[in-house]
Order: C-alpha cells, then structure tokens, then sequence
C-alpha cells in the first residue's frame, strides 16, 4: 500500500506504469497551459456597456450569483447591482467529494465571501426572508425591504436531511455516518469515517435518493472511491459495498450511456445495487439504517459505514413564494418556475434564475452555472433594453466521475441526456489520469475564473 502524507491524505497518485506515462503527464500539463481552463471558457469579446439606471438585486453569492453580478458590472454602465446572502464563507462545493475521500485538505474548499465579490456591488450579509414579485420586493431577514428593478435568484437548495427519521448532521464522522453534502466540515468528518472504515472493511452502504440532486455524480463517486480506499488498505475482499437508490431498476444516473457504464463498472467490483429502496431512517448509535419500498415496505440493515445522501428541494423562501412551480413534476419540490431555455421566470418576465434552484430537467452543478452565467447576464440585458431573451441553454452539465484515485471520466451532457464532449483529448466513458488531473488541478483555478467574470 502507497505511503501516505502526515495528515492520512494521498500524495501525488503512483498509477501503475506511472514512470512511462510521465512523458505522457508533461504533455498533458503543457497542453492545458495553452488552452482555456476548461473547454467552452473562452473569455466574450468585449462589447460597449449599455447605460442604464436598473436596479438589479441578486439574492445568493454562490457561483451563479457572483458569477452574473460580475458579467452584469462589465455589460451594464450605470445600473446598481446588490447581492444578498449571510454566508461569510464561500464553498467550492465540486472539492467536496476530495476532502471527504481523503485527496484534498479543508481549506482548499474555503474561502472568504468577500473576496470574491465583485467591486462596484453592494453586498447585505443577510439572507432573503421573503420574495413579493409582484411588489418588485425583497424583504431579508433583518428586516429591510429592498425594492428592484431585475431579480436574479441563486439561493441555491435545501438539503432536506430531515426526510431521514434519526439523522443528525452533527454525528457526521462519528460510529461510520458519512454525508459529503452537508458542508466542509461534513466533508472532512466523512474522511474521518471512511478512514477507519477501510482499515478493517465490513459493510457499506451507499444510499441516492429519487428527485432532483445536485452533483448526482457524487453518490457514484464517493461509491467508486470507497471500495478503492478498501482496495488500497487491503481489506475490500471482506467487505460488502450495496448501493440504495430510490430509483427505477438498473438505474443510478440519468444518462443511460453512463449509468450502463457504472453499473458494469460496479459488477466487475462486487458492488450490490438495491432499487427502489429510500433511506427513511437511521440509528447512528446502534449503526442502523432503514429503507423503505415505494410499496412502504421497511428493511432495517446494520453498518459500518453509511454513506447518507439527502432529498434536496428548493428553501423555503422559494417554495412559499409566488415564484415557485405552481404544477409540473418541479411544483412539489418548491423549484424556480424558469423556461428551460432563457432562465426568465414563466410569469415574473425581470425575473431569472441561476444554479440549483432552478426548475429545469438538469443542471445542479458548477458546470452547468459555467455555461449558464453568461447567458442569464445577456438575457438580462437583453429585457433591460425592451428586447425578448434570445439566448438559449441547452442544458449543458459536466461531471468528472472518479472511478479511482488518479483515474476519473469526464462526462459532458444536455438536457436530452446527449453525451456533448468538448475536449478531443479526452473520449467520455474512458476513465483517464487527464480526467482525474482536470478534477483535482484545473477546475478549481476554472472556477474562479467564472466567479470574476473573465470567462
């Protein structure tokens, strides 16, 4: 087994026949030297601001709302732009699978809100309380009522970890609970977990819920990963990985080139999937969770690694608001009634959305905000200066899947589930070093590259 840096994380990755593919790594660093950050992140051309008094109130600081106050600041001369949002720090979320698999330290995940927002935009550090559409208003939870013009919403989801009788965040990392999302100290107290977990093995279980997530290559990844961790430490031979999902038979992701693939994958490796079985309960102390069938059929399991994955829904603020589905598969979850295509609000023409919050048939991940940012900022422009939106998103999403440490796919698609693959260097459903250095190397410089604007 590889040697370990002092604080339990992996070097550098020694892959087997690592000292012939050097040459191989050099050329690959080289050639992202040269090229955009990431592909499609070529930086606009720059066009005359458009005069404009508007005012524009952004209600989160997340990566799709930073993202479009700095694009508006470089396309509107003269409009006021606000965000509101309490959080003082902000998370890259994507580093999150990293830190709680043992790859990446805390900190590469933190970072100050306030160095990413914009000059020239006024930040409220408090949270939206209330949204009135109608009103032209937003009221936060200090009370101020702000009145706008053009309303981005980016407040993101809800992490819905009460569906799950008996979880409790805080016993995250402790008698083998594990739960990537809930944050970064979630993350770190996850590797805690896991770390004890591989050095003796014994049963895992990973869990999906059906409905909209974001980052559903998460789940996988965090799979892949544990029975790699086992592999390495020697112990997966007696250790049983079974994967719960509520979803239909033979089905883990929603593009079923890839979900075949991963299922393939996890046979060669032993893993077990269940269908159609929600996590509904858990013990932590006793180390037992429950499932339940669509029918209601409960089956309690005992662990010694549980891998929890919440429902997800929109906050409150928006699913009590005017502005939420009102029908549709997105109305019970409380999603942003935008048209999949422009990101304008169906009802609320100067209003659009960003990020997870909308309700869209894909796109909860930062690519998707990438590729998104820079539409939603000219689509506004566009309705400041009385013209329609005429911008369109395809649905673009990216996941780099980890299948192991130093080895990952890169998997590009839209919103009918087509696979759309941007880099030739890089073939979607081969796992590859490139795939797993653009992960744990290139995507995070890429990522605040889309916070400030310049791509």
């Amino acid at each position: 087994m590889k040697q370990r840096n002092g604080d339990g994380r992996s070097p550098e990755p020694d892959l087997p026949g690592a000292a012939s593919a050097d040459l191989q790594r050099r050329r690959w660093l080289r050639a992202f030297s040269a090229a955009p950050l990431v592909a499609g992140m070529a930086a606009s051309p720059a066009t005359a601001a458009m005069k404009t008094n508007a005012r524009i109130v952004i209600a989160g600081s997340g990566l799709g709302g930073i993202a479009v106050a700095s694009r508006l600041l470089k396309q509107l001369d003269g409009a006021s732009v606000t965000i509101i949002d309490a959080r003082q720090k902000h998370y890259y979320q994507p580093g999150f699978t990293l830190v709680a698999t043992g790859v990446w330290p805390v900190d590469k995940v933190l970072d100050p809100t306030a160095d990413f927002i914009p000059a020239g935009v006024k930040w409220i550090p408090e949270m939206v309380a209330e949204f009135a559409p109608a009103a032209n208003v937003v009221v936060t939870s200090g009370g101020q009522r702000i009145a706008y013009d053009y309303l981005v919403v980016a407040t993101g989801l809800q992490l819905d970890y009460a569906q799950i009788e008996g979880m409790d965040v805080a016993a995250i990392g402790r008698n083998g609970l594990a739960s990537v999302y809930a944050g970064p100290e979630a993350a770190v107290a996850t590797w805690t977990a896991l770390d004890a977990f591989r050095q003796k093995g014994g049963q895992a279980l990973m869990t999906l819920p059906a409905g909209p997530l974001k980052c559903a290559g998460a789940p996988l990844k965090m799979t892949f990963m544990v029975a790699d961790r086992l592999q390495q430490a020697g112990t997966l031979a007696n250790s049983r990985i079974d994967f719960h999902t509520g979803l239909p038979t033979d089905t883990v992701f929603g593009v079923k080139v890839v979900n075949d693939d991963v299922l393939a994958r996890w046979k060669a490796l032993g893993i077990h999937n269940h269908y159609l079985s929600k996590l509904v309960a858990v013990d932590p102390g006793a180390r037992k969770a429950t499932f339940a069938s669509p029918e209601g059929q409960r089956e309690t399991l005992g662990y010694d690694f549980l891998h929890v994955v919440p429902p997800m829904r929109a906050p409150d603020v928006v699913k009590k608001s005017d502005l939420a589905w009102k029908e549709s598969g997105f109305a019970p979850g409380g999603w942003l009634e935008v048209d999949k295509a422009t990101l304008q609000h169906r009802r609320y023409k100067n209003v659009f959305g960003i990020g997870d919050i909308n309700g869209t048939p894909r796109g909860k991940t930062a690519a998707t905000v990438k590729k998104s940012a820079p539409l939603v900022a000219h689509n506004l422009t566009q309705v400041i200066a009385g013209r329609e939106p005429d911008a369109r998103f395809d649905g673009y999403t990216s996941c780099p899947l980890i299948v192991r440490e130093g080895s990952a796919m890169l998997i590009e698609f839209d919103y009918e589930g087509k696979l759309t693959p941007s880099l030739p260097m890089i073939e979607p459903l081969q796992e590859s070093y490139l795939a797993w250095l653009m992960k744990v190397r290139m995507l995070k410089p890429a990522y605040v590259s889309v916070l400030k604007g310049r791509v």
